[in-house]
């Protein structure tokens, strides 16, 4: 067969994300410090962006005419102007506005899935810090929102070896409640993983260990109180004070050398920055929710109006008129994908609200089972919108502040047909063994019973698994820490 060159023609379809679009979806997986850094970058790159209230007057001219800048011929200066104003009024027409939400998702959605395009939320990192780590686990543990709130605030007093270095004394009047619930709250964080976290000296991080180990046994209590023996090398007094042989010091000392001296060393970057809100919720008096954004998170943006019209009246040649209107554009399409960013998290935000509404008005014990898919489905946006919306944004309610994605969790089956979240399960189990009797401590199996005749189907393996996440002991392990507290109180 001959081979010769020939001239084809082929006509091919493909999805190609524009770097608006992509702009468009960088923005709403940032946080909020890190949005804050973008605008700052933007305002610095582009002269015609400034921040501050949009001032239009009658009869002022709105910007370039049609066609002004070859950079982008359907674009005028009164569209970008437009859609300054509509950063600011959300209730303009939609045909001033930006695309359709649900064109908008879509089109985000359209490129490919998650497989193809991973969320921007896990791109590497240096992981959270030490208060992200223990503040996700406070909702399951806390008992209410009040004593959510004293950890929460005791979580705000460790450094970043995870050591407690407050004074639970002013840290009791400053939230006015009883000094007892701000050592309940210190004691709910210790409680939390990394064991050993908000230990207020050496010692008590040692302890809290070898009792999470089931190894605090009275020799190891005495070896850990006299910790300024075994630095002095004073071993032969400290085996008399703990009256054990060299094999069984030998053993205690191993154990603790396998113990964290500083826990919270392990995570990154120390102490958390505050949280701000992206959302606020409150209830109104007809039993309703006030929905909003944060306004103090929102960058409004506009375009410097006097100052386009100065520099349009300057630009006498082609190149001058193409640099001011590609700088037009990008202050056009940064406004939209801001107020696109807003409109997107405060869709969702109502989504779970309304879907959520039992853990608002009762606790994590009425939370629902709940999955990205059903709220994107519900809302119309593709799921990956959805997962970059709820990553790094915060929702601040009556019962504290929780991150969005805090509201998703998977479920188990229950006799009403609704199946309850896990978070609810687990605050079920740990209300359970709050309760226990001491001298009947409940195993797996009658936690699953109970359960069980409460209407929630489990296994005991899940039971077990549930148990081990919220920092629980076996039964085993209970019945000797009760016995012990027991004869320490005696």
């Amino acid at each position: 067969m001959a081979l010769a060159p020939r001239l084809d023609l082929r006509q091919t379809q493909s999805l190609v994300m524009t770097p608006q679009l992509q702009q468009a979806i960088k923005l709403l997986a940032l946080s909020n410090l890190e949005l804050e850094t973008h605008v700052a970058e933007a305002l610095e790159s582009n002269p015609l962006l400034e921040i501050g209230e949009v001032r239009r007057e009658a009869g002022e001219d709105d910007g370039p005419p049609q066609g002004e800048h070859e950079s982008d011929p359907g674009t005028d200066g009164e569209a970008a102007l437009d859609i300054a104003d509509h950063a600011l009024d959300p209730e303009r027409a939609p045909g001033d506005g930006p695309p359709d939400d649900g064109d908008w998702s879509r089109a985000a959605g359209s490129g490919g899935g998650a497989e193809d395009h991973p969320d921007l939320e896990n791109r590497a990192g240096d992981g959270p810090t030490l208060a992200q780590h223990l503040s996700a686990q406070i909702g399951a543990v806390a008992g209410d929102a009040r004593e959510a709130l004293v950890a929460a605030r005791v979580v705000g007093e460790l450094d970043e070896a995870g050591y407690f270095t407050g004074d639970l004394r002013a840290l009791a009047e400053e939230l006015g409640v009883p000094l007892a619930e701000a050592e309940r709250g210190l004691e709910l964080v210790q409680a939390l993983d990394p064991t050993g976290v908000g230990a207020r000296s050496l010692s008590e991080c040692l302890a809290l260990q070898a009792r999470e180990a089931d190894r605090y046994d009275p020799c190891m209590a005495r070896l850990i109180d006299n910790l300024e023996l075994l630095a002095a090398g004073d071993i032969a007094r400290l085996k008399r004070m703990c009256d054990v042989d060299d094999e069984d010091f030998s053993d205690m000392l191993a154990e603790l050398r396998r113990y964290d001296p500083k826990p919270g060393l392990r995570f990154g970057g120390g102490a958390e920055a505050p949280v701000v809100p992206d959302v606020l919720i409150a209830a109104k008096d007809d039993g309703s929710w006030d929905i909003r954004l944060n306004a103090d998170t929102l960058p409004q943006l506009v375009v410097n109006r006097e100052y386009y019209l100065e520099l349009r009246d300057g630009c006498t040649d082609k190149s001058s008129r193409t640099w001011l209107g590609e700088h037009l554009t990008e202050a056009n399409w940064l406004i939209r994908a801001l107020d696109q960013r807003a409109k997107t998290i405060l869709k969702v935000a109502a989504e779970i609200v309304r879907r959520q509404a039992g853990f608002f008005r009762e606790g994590v014990s009425a939370m629902k089972p709940l999955i990205l898919r059903e709220v994107a489905e519900a809302i119309e946006m593709h799921e990956s919108t959805v997962s970059r919306v709820t990553s790094n944004k915060y929702l601040a309610c009556p019962r504290g502040t929780f991150e969005l994605k805090y509201f998703f969790s998977s479920g188990v089956g229950s006799s009403d047909g609704e199946g309850a979240s896990s978070q609810a399960i687990k605050a079920r189990i740990k209300a359970l063994i709050d309760a226990e009797d001491a001298a009947k401590v409940l195993s797996d199996q009658a936690l699953v019973d109970t359960l069980k005749a409460e209407g929630f189907d489990l296994a005991r393996r899940t039971v077990a698994k549930y148990r081990e996440a919220i920092g629980l002991g076996s039964s085993a392990q209970r019945r000797r820490q009760k016995k012990l507290a027991g004869l320490r109180s005696g």
